[in-house]
C-alpha cells in the first residue's frame, strides 16, 4: 500500500520553456468561467468600474441584519470543509473554502497530489513557488472552490512539529518570500488565499488549548513577517486564526493580534477566518477582529445576533466584518466571473503534473557524495538495489491531515528508476523492514471467521466512531491489512466518522512468546483470549504500538481488531512476529544490496496535523536497515523522505544522501531524474538539520511542549540557525545548504556606500561562475550581522538570496538592495522597527556556515527609537476621572522640533491637558512628559477603554509622528451586569442554552431538583452566595475574558461558583484593594461533565440531566456546579476583580466570608 495520509533544471533554456508552457496552460485553463452580467440600475454594487470598497458599501447598505450574520459563519450541506451560502436575493456568490497548502483536499478525487510545501521552499525559487500556487489555484477553481486554505507560513521552531512538512522552513524572511510568492500564484487565478495559521501555531501536542507565550519583540521579528508580507506584498485575501493562544488569549479572540497588529499596524483590509473549532466566544472574538467562524454558527449565529440587539456587540462591527468580506470577493473577481466546477470535476491536467514534477525535483536536496557516486553512470553500473517500503509498497509522498490529497496516480520510486535505468541495467528490490514499525501482516491461513468457517476475519462498519447501533456494511477479509486513503472502506460507509470491527479466531502455529503490531490513523484496539492486548485508541496519525503474549501452538484463541477514522488518513494493520522466525526482510535488503553494484536505500518519516513527532529518529527499524546495508554495499545512498530533519547515526556509512521531502504524484519519476543526473540537484535546507536531539532549540520540556498548557518561548529570536550560530553548535547539515553535481565559486565582493543613514540603500554586488563541467544552479545568500548595541542580535540574519542557473564555465552577476527593513529591529518601547547606530557584516555564501565572502558598512544618525509612552489608572469607573502621563523619547541622533501632544479617546470620553502639549525642541536622548485629566461618561460600557496619545514632530525627513497608548478598564458594576452567556435553559426550550459553545447547557429543572433556582441564596463553606435571578435562556453567567468587576467585600476569603467546559481549566486574576494595592491569584474550575471537583474545590450541587442541542447523539449526564475559593489579604476591602482570560471557565457568583 501507498503511505498517504489526510487530516497536511538546471539548464535555463529548459527553465524558460518549461515556464512558457506551463504558464501558457495556466493561461487556458484561467478562461474556464463565464462572466457575470447583472442591470447596475437595480444591482449598482455590480459596476466594475467602481472600487471594491464601494461596491462593498452599496451592497452592504441593501444587507439586512440576518443577511450580515449569515456572511459571518459557515453552514453545512456541502462538499467543502468550508461553506458560506450564496444570497440570490442580492447576487452574493456563495464561498466555498478548500483546503489545502498542497493541493485540493479533503478526499475529493481527480486532483493533482503536489509535493508537500517543505520542497516547494527547499527550491528557494519564488518562480517555483508562484508556478505552484497557480497550478493549486486552477484545481481549485475547477472544484468549484473560490477559497483555498494555503499556504501554511508558521516558522518551524521545533523539528518535531507535525505539520513541518506543510511549512516553508525555520527562517522569517525565506518563508516571507516563498509564501508571497505562493499567495501571488494562488490569487492570480481569482482565487482568495487564506494564510495561515495566524499567529505562533508552532505545535499539534495540545495545540488547541495551549498558550504560546512569547515576547513582543521575538513575535515580531520571528513569527510574524510572514503574515506581514503576506499582507503588504502578497495582499493576501484572508487570514485563519489559529487554535492556540498567544500569552494566554485564544488567537482567534486575541485583539492584539486582530486589531492591533493585523488591522492597524498593516493596514489589512482582508478577513480573517477562524481555524475549524477555533472560535471560543462571541462577543470578546467579534470585538477582537474575527470575521467568520467555521465551520458552524455556535458561535456567530443566532448568539451574534442577540449579541448586538443587546448591544454587546455593536453594529458598526458587524458592518466591518461584512465589507471586509465583501470587499474581498469584489477584490478578487468572485462577483463577475461564474464559476461552473463542482467537486466531481476532473482537474488534473498534464500541466498540473509538469508543476508537480518540476516542484519535486527543484526542492530535492543533495546533503552528501562522497566517492562522486552520484549521478549514477549508466555506463559504468549494471545493478541497482532498490530497497525500502518507501520506495514502493508504502511511498511516502505526502504528509497527513488538510494537507493531505488523493492522487490519480503515484509513481513510486522503484517504478522511476526502473523505468529510466532501462533494459541494461538490472533493478533489485527488496522490502526491508516496514517504515512504521509495524510487523509482517497476520498470515490468512491462521484465520478463522467468527461464523466458525472459511479463513479470514468478520468484518462490520459503522457509519458513527463508537461501534454502536447496526452495520451498514458487513463481510469477511482475509485479514486486517487496509489502507483506505482517506476515502470509504465500502458501499454506504461514510469517508469520516466511522468505525470497524474485525472478529473471529486466531490458531497459534507453535509455541512461545509472539509480538504483535497494531498501525493505524486514527484509533484501534487489538483484543485477544478477550484480553485487550494493544490500545492504539486515539486520533492520530499513522502509529505503530506492539504488546507481546505467550500463545500454545495448535490452540485457537478469540481475537478482535477495532477501529475509528475520524478525519484524514484511514488505515489498520494487525502483524504480528512468530517466535522462531528469522528477520527475513532485513535478511532479503542486505542479500540484494551484496550483489549489486549501487544500494538506494529509501526511508521515511510520518508527519501530519494532529499530533507531533515523538522523536527525531526515522521510525522503525530504518536505522538499523540503512546501517545493514552499508556495510554490505559501500555505494549506499540514502533517499530520506521525511517533512523535517531526522537524525542519521548512518551518515558516516553510507557515500550519498538526498533528501527527497514528500514529493508528491511523480516521486519516481522526479528522485531517479536526480539520481540519474538529468536533473542537477539544486535545492537547499529551509531549515537546520541537528546532529542530535538536544542540539535543537525550544529543546526544554518548559519551551516544548509546555507544562501545564504553557509553552515558554524563551529562546527568544534564536531560532533555528540563529540558535545554532549563537550557541557556537555545529549542525550535521546547515540552514541553507546544499550540494550540487557541479562547483560554484564567489568573487568580487562590492559594498556601497560603506557608510550610510538609518535609510540603508546599501548595493551589494558579488559575481557566481559556475567552475564545473556540468549546468547547475546554485543560491547566493546574503547575510546581515546587525551590531548588537541596544538588543541582543543574532549572529547572522537571511536577508536576500537569489537563485542562478549556469552553463559550465558561466559567470553571472548578482545584485541586492538593502532597505532599512533588512537592518531593523523590533524595539518594545517604541512598538516599532528601529535601526541602530554601528557597523553591520555582510556576509555571502551557499549556506549559512559556508560563507565564502564578507565585508561590512556602517551606519550612522539614526532615527531612534522614538517612542512614547501612556500611564494611566487600572480602572476608571462611570462618570469618574482619571490623570493620565504621556512620555515621549527622542532615542534618536538628532533633535526634532514641534513636537505636539494629542489625544485620542473613545466616543464620549474627554481629556483635558494639565501640562504644555506643544513644545519647540526635544533633543536627542531627551524624554518630555505631559498629564491630562481624562473623563469617561456616565453611560460609558463596561469594558476596555483604549486611551492613546499622537505625537507629531519635525525631524531629519520632515514630518513624524510616534504613538502611545494604554488601556483602561471600565468595571461592570455588578457580576450580573458582566453576565454573557446563556448557562441554563427550560427543558420546554434547550435551544436557547448555549453553556459550553456547542449547544449544552444546565436544564433548569434539574438544578432546582439540586438547590439552584433564580434568586437563592446558596450557603457554601461559610459564603452565602446568590444564585443567578433570571429567567432562564438569559444571561446568567460570566464566560471570563478579562472582565473587571466592581465588588465591595472584605474578609479571609473569597469565593466563587462556577464550572469550566473542556477539562479542568485555569486562569490567573487580579484583585485591587481600595488601597490601590493589588493581588494576583490564580482560578481553578473543573469541567462541568466530569461530577469531580478540583483539588482545593467542591462540588456545590449535581444536575441529574443536561440539556442537549437538536441532533445530539450523547444521551443523559449529569453535570455539576463547583465552589473554590482564594484567600485575601487581612484587613484590605476588595473595590475591583478582574476575571481571568480563559473562555472555557463560567462563573456564575461571588461571595466572601
Amino acid at each position: 500500500m501507498h503511505r498517504i495520509v489526510f487530516r497536511s533544471r538546471f539548464c535555463v533554456l529548459l527553465v524558460v520553456l518549461f515556464a512558457t508552457s506551463v504558464l501558457a496552460g495556466m493561461q487556458a485553463q484561467a478562461t474556464s468561467y463565464a462572466a457575470v452580467n447583472h442591470p447596475l440600475d437595480s444591482r449598482p454594487w455590480m459596476n466594475t468600474s467602481l472600487s471594491p470598497d464601494q461596491r462593498a458599501d452599496l451592497l452592504l447598505a441593501q444587507m439586512s441584519l440576518d443577511e450580515k450574520i449569515a456572511m459571518l459563519h459557515g453552514s453545512s450541506g456541502s462538499a467543502y470543509v468550508g461553506y458560506v451560502p450564496a444570497n440570490a436575493r442580492l447576487g452574493i456568490p456563495a464561498l466555498k473554502l478548500e483546503d489545502g497548502p498542497a493541493g485540493v483536499a479533503d478526499g475529493m478525487n481527480n486532483v493533482t497530489a503536489f509535493p508537500a510545501p517543505v520542497a516547494g521552499a527547499a527550491s528557494w525559487d519564488s518562480t517555483v513557488m508562484n508556478n505552484y500556487g497557480q497550478a493549486l489555484a486552477q484545481e481549485q477553481w475547477g472544484k468549484g472552490a473560490n477559497v483555498a486554505l494555503a499556504p501554511t507560513v508558521n516558522i518551524l521552531r521545533n523539528p518535531q512539529w507535525g505539520r513541518s512538512f506543510e511549512s516553508l522552513g525555520e527562517d522569517p524572511y525565506l518563508t516571507s518570500q516563498l509564501g508571497v510568492a505562493d499567495i501571488r500564484g494562488i490569487q492570480s487565478q481569482g482565487v482568495i488565499a487564506e494564510v495561515k495559521h495566524y499567529a505562533a501555531n508552532n505545535q499539534e501536542y495540545d495545540r488547541t488549548t495551549v498558550s504560546e507565550n512569547v515576547d513582543e519583540r521575538t513575535l515580531h521579528e520571528i513569527y510574524l513577517p510572514a503574515f506581514d508580507a503576506a499582507v503588504n506584498q502578497g495582499q493576501v485575501g484572508s487570514v485563519m486564526c489559529s487554535y492556540n493562544k498567544v500569552n494566554n488569549v485564544y488567537a482567534c479572540e486575541n485583539s492584539y493580534l486582530l486589531q492591533d497588529v493585523l488591522q492597524q499596524q498593516w493596514n489589512f483590509p482582508g478577513f480573517v477566518v477562524s481555524d475549524w473549532g477555533a472560535t471560543h466566544s462571541t462577543v470578546a472574538a467579534a470585538n477582537a477582529g474575527l470575521d467568520m467562524q467555521m465551520p458552524d454558527d455556535s458561535y456567530f449565529g443566532t448568539a451574534l445576533k442577540n449579541a448586538v440587539n443587546n448591544g454587546q456587540v455593536s453594529m458598526a462591527t458587524i458592518n466591518d466584518h461584512v465589507h471586509r468580506i465583501l470587499r474581498t470577493m469584489f477584490m478578487i473577481g468572485l462577483f463577475d466571473h461564474q464559476q461552473t466546477g463542482t467537486p466531481a470535476s476532473n482537474v488534473a491536467t498534464p500541466q498540473d503534473a509538469q508543476v508537480a514534477l518540476q516542484t519535486a525535483e527543484q526542492g530535492t536536496v543533495l546533503l552528501k557524495n562522497d566517492q562522486q557516486t552520484l549521478p549514477l553512470d549508466s555506463s559504468k553500473i549494471k545493478s541497482i538495489a532498490v530497497i525500502g517500503a518507501d520506495a514502493s509498497t508504502s511511498a511516502t509522498i505526502a504528509g497527513g491531515g488538510s494537507a493531505g490529497v488523493v492522487p490519480p496516480y503515484i509513481v513510486t520510486p522503484l517504478q522511476g528508476i526502473t523505468k529510466r535505468a532501462g533494459s541494461d541495467i538490472t533493478v533489485n528490490y527488496a522490502q526491508g523492514p516496514t517504515t512504521d514499525g509495524s510487523l509482517p501482516t497476520v498470515d490468512t491461513q491462521y484465520l478463522t471467521p467468527s461464523s466458525g468457517s472459511g479463513q479470514g476475519l468478520q468484518s462490520q462498519f459503522f457509519n458513527n466512531m463508537t461501534l454502536s447501533g447496526s452495520p451498514v456494511l458487513t463481510g469477511v477479509d482475509p485479514t486486517v491489512n487496509f489502507n483506505w486513503n482517506g476515502g470509504s472502506p465500502g458501499t454506504g460507509v461514510s469517508t469520516t466518522q466511522w468505525s470497524a470491527r474485525w472478529t473471529g479466531t486466531l490458531k497459534a502455529p507453535v509455541t512461545g512468546t509472539y509480538t504483535f503490531s497494531l498501525t493505524s490513523d486514527d484509533g484501534s484496539r487489538f483484543y485477544i483470549n478477550n484480553q485487550l492486548l494493544i490500545d492504539n485508541w486515539r486520533d492520530q496519525a499513522t502509529n505503530t504500538e506492539t504488546a507481546t503474549i505467550q500463545l500454545t501452538a495448535g490452540q485457537s484463541y478469540p481475537i478482535s481488531v477495532e477501529y475509528y477514522q475520524n478525519g484524514g488518513g484511514s488505515n489498520v494493520s494487525l502483524g504480528w512476529s512468530v517466535p522462531g522466525q528469522s528477520n527475513t526482510w532485513l535478511d532479503q535488503a542486505v542479500q540484494t544490496a551484496k550483489t549489486s553494484d549501487v544500494a538506494v536505500v529509501f526511508a521515511n518519516d510520518n508527519e501530519s496535523e494532529g499530533s507531533d513527532r515523538t522523536s527525531l529518529e526515522l521510525p522503525g527499524s530504518q536505522d538499523q536497515l540503512i546501517q545493514a546495508v552499508a556495510q554490505a554495499n559501500p555505494h549506499t545512498v540514502v533517499v530520506l523522505n521525511t517533512g523535517a530533519p531526522v537524525l542519521m547515526p548512518w551518515v558516516d556509512q553510507v557515500s550519498s544522501v538526498v533528501e527527497a521531502w514528500y514529493p508528491g504524484q511523480e516521486d519516481g519519476n522526479a528522485i531517479a531524474a536526480v539520481l540519474f543526473g538529468d536533473v542537477n540537484p539544486s535545492g537547499k535546507l529551509p531549515m537546520t538539520f541537528p546532529k542530535q536531539a538536544s542540539d535543537v532549540p525550544a529543546n526544554t520540556p518548559a519551551q516544548y511542549p509546555g507544562i501545564n498548557g504553557q509553552a515558554q518561548y524563551s529562546e527568544g529570536v534564536f531560532v533555528g540557525y540563529r540558535y545554532y550560530d549563537q550557541n557556537n553548535i555545529t549542525p550535521l547539515f546547515p540552514f541553507g545548504y546544499g550540494l550540487s553535481y557541479t562547483t560554484f565559486a564567489y568573487s568580487n565582493l562590492v559594498v556601497s556606500p560603506g557608510t550610510t543613514s538609518y535609510k540603508g540603500n546599501v548595493s551589494v554586488d558579488l559575481d557566481v561562475t559556475n567552475t564545473g563541467s556540468r549546468a547547475g544552479a546554485d543560491v547566493a545568500q546574503l547575510y546581515i550581522g546587525i551590531p548588537s548595541t541596544n538588543v541582543k542580535e543574532p549572529p547572522k540574519q537571511l536577508k536576500a538570496f537569489q537563485k542562478v542557473f549556469l552553463q559550465p564555465g558561466q559567470k553571472q552577476h548578482v545584485h541586492f538592495n538593502l532597505d532599512a527593513s533588512a537592518l531593523s529591529y523590533w524595539d518594545v518601547q517604541s512598538h516599532g522597527w528601529v535601526v541602530q547606530d554601528g557597523t553591520y557584516q555582510v556576509m555571502v555564501g551557499s549556506s549559512s556556515r559556508d560563507i565564502h565572502l564578507q565585508d561590512n558598512f556602517v551606519v550612522k544618525q539614526t532615527n531612534g527609537p522614538r517612542y512614547v509612552t501612556v500611564q494611566a489608572p487600572a480602572s476608571i469607573a462611570p462618570g469618574s476621572t482619571g490623570t493620565v502621563t504621556t512620555a515621549f523619547t527622542n532615542g534618536g541622533d538628532i533633535a526634532v522640533h514641534n513636537v505636539q501632544f494629542s489625544p485620542q479617546t473613545p466616543t464620549g470620553w474627554t481629556a483635558k491637558a494639565t501640562s504644555a502639549n506643544t513644545l519647540a525642541t526635544v533633543d536627542a536622548g531627551q524624554t518630555v512628559k505631559m498629564t491630562w485629566s481624562v473623563s469617561a461618561p456616565t453611560n460609558v460600557q463596561p469594558g476596555n477603554a483604549q486611551f492613546s496619545v499622537n505625537v507629531t514632530y519635525m525631524g531629519e525627513d520632515g514630518s513624524g509622528r510616534s504613538q502611545g497608548a494604554t488601556t483602561v478598564d471600565v468595571p461592570y458594576s455588578s457580576l450580573a451586569q458582566a453576565f454573557n452567556n446563556v448557562g441554563v435553559s427550560d427543558d420546554s426550550n434547550p435551544s436557547v442554552g448555549n453553556y459550553d459553545g456547542s449547544g449544552f447547557s444546565y436544564s433548569a429543572q434539574s438544578l432546582a431538583q439540586a438547590g439552584l433556582t433564580p434568586g437563592a441564596t446558596v450557603s457554601h463553606q461559610g459564603i452565602s452566595f446568590t444564585w443567578p435571578n433570571v429567567p432562564s435562556g438569559v444571561a446568567d453567567n460570566v464566560t471570563v475574558n478579562g472582565q473587571m468587576v466592581l465588588f465591595s467585600g472584605s474578609g479571609s476569603t473569597l469565593g466563587f461558583l462556577g464550572a469550566s467546559t473542556f477539562g479542568t481549566q485555569s486562569g490567573n486574576g487580579t484583585i485591587t484593594y481600595t488601597d490601590g494595592t493589588t493581588q494576583q491569584f490564580t482560578l481553578t474550575l473543573a469541567d462541568w461533565y466530569a461530577n469531580a471537583a478540583a483539588p482545593g474545590g467542591d462540588i456545590v450541587a449535581t444536575a441529574a440531566n443536561w440539556n442537549q442541542p437538536a441532533g445530539s447523539t450523547f444521551g443523559p449526564h449529569a453535570v455539576s456546579v463547583y465552589y473554590t475559593a482564594i484567600n485575601l489579604q487581612a484587613g484590605k476591602t476588595i473595590q475591583t476583580i478582574t476575571l481571568p482570560q480563559n473562555s472555557n471557565m463560567h462563573v456564575f457568583a461571588l461571595g466572601t466570608k
